[in-house]
């Protein structure tokens, strides 16, 4: 959403791209995930009606076997809660390929960040879109005003996934999640 007006079709008819995600302070039930990472490669077709988000997650290899569940158990979407529940591959057809253990890092770069899952993903977006709109996602929650940022790199080889695209959109924001 870019000042107040929704997005509509992906630019190209197919979405496909790397999410990320530092949990700064959080629990799940008495299971503390503080400081730990999730990512997700994904992608999905407009044009194929009802077509599943097809989604690769990955768990910081930094939690215990536990932590690393319940991150999975959240992120998938079966502890539920009121936003969780709008994540467009919780509340749409999923085709979940795998959950994959892997060393995850996201760092500060520039004006953006710099994302490492393993050998699977290599993204950096550093630069922002240079544009004084307000832009929102429904991902970390449209009460969540973000930042628009280019992608100077985002390489994807993560099974069934492989591709390569520079100057791209990325986008950063904070979030709060919680379930039911």
């Amino acid at each position: 959403m870019t000042d107040g007006i929704p997005g509509g079709r992906s630019t190209y008819g197919v979405c496909y791209g790397a999410l990320a995600w530092l949990v700064e302070d959080g629990h799940v039930g008495e299971v503390d995930v503080t400081g730990l990472k999730v990512a997700l490669t994904v992608m999905y077709d407009d044009d194929e009606l009802g077509s599943p988000w097809t989604v690769v997650l990955h768990v910081d290899a930094d939690g215990s076997e536990r932590q690393r569940e319940v991150l999975a158990d959240v992120f998938l979407g079966n502890l539920g809660g009121p936003h969780v529940g709008l994540l467009p591959w919780v509340r749409k057809a999923r085709h979940l390929v795998d959950v994959r253990v892997d060393s995850i890092q996201l760092t500060p770069d520039g004006e953006g960040y710099k994302l490492d899952v393993g050998n699977a993903v290599r993204a950096r977006a550093a630069r922002p879109v240079e544009s004084d709109a307000v832009v929102r996602c429904g991902i970390p929650g449209y009460d969540q005003a973000g930042r628009e940022l280019v992608a100077d790199e985002l390489r994807i080889d993560d099974d069934p996934f492989v591709w390569e695209l520079s100057g791209n959109c990325a986008y950063a924001s904070r979030f709060a999640y919680a379930s039911a």
